[in-house]
């Protein structure tokens, strides 16, 4: 089950960090730009984690 949890903790982080970098560059932001970066980053390790756990059979 935490799988699931994990994946949709990163696809939301993902997506919320790919719109503050999108709203940077369109406000010429660079700091937040660098802050939606790092969410998307978070995301994608939070995808990793949950397929990870999936992999093991979510014995982590």
């Amino acid at each position: 089950m935490g799988e699931f949890k994990d994946k949709a903790k990163g696809a939301a982080n993902e997506a919320i960090g790919k719109t503050k970098a999108a709203a940077g560059r369109a406000t010429d932001n660079p700091e937040l730009v660098a802050k939606g970066m790092a969410q998307q980053a978070k995301g994608k390790a939070q995808n990793v984690a949950g397929s990870v756990k999936g992999a093991l059979g979510d014995k982590i």
